[in-house]
């Protein structure tokens, strides 16, 4: 994984041109065997009215990290990724900065994945703890 870590991010990043996740500066930074890292910047931009970010800006970040992590660590050649349930958990107001995003794997089935995504802020404290369920449909 190490020796193909610049490139998985690099794919990651360029499919994302032209999608949501450029609308919101959403950029994938890390991979390992098991997770995929992706952070987006706090500003206006992804404010609720009252200045801090918007809760589905949050689940718009935990769904983007938690489908590309499905399309790394299955064999997306065969399968096209969709999600099917998502739910995440507000724990802490966030007004600046910066927020990651990290999607680990709870289950793999054959047919169905169950991704846990905790978004934090720059300190490292919980902001989302978000849960993403997604299939595999086989292509063709």
């Amino acid at each position: 994984m190490e020796a193909h870590k610049e490139k998985i991010l690099a794919v990651c990043n360029e499919v994302c041109k032209g999608t949501l996740m450029e609308t919101l500066d959403i950029e994938y930074v890390d991979v390992g065997e098991n997770f995929l890292v992706a952070k987006m910047p706090v500003t206006p931009k992804v404010y609720q009215p009252d200045g801090v970010l918007h809760g589905g800006a949050s689940v718009a970040l935990a769904e983007s990290v938690g489908s590309a992590a499905s399309y790394i660590f299955l064999d997306a050649q065969k399968f096209m990724i969709r999600g099917l349930e998502i739910s995440a958990n507000h724990t802490k107001s966030v007004r600046d900065g910066f927020v990651y995003a990290k999607a680990s794997m709870i289950h793999k089935g054959r047919t169905t994945q169950l991704w846990e995504i905790k978004i934090t802020n720059e300190e490292g404290a919980l902001v989302s703890n978000c849960k993403l369920t997604t299939i595999s449909l086989p292509k063709g």
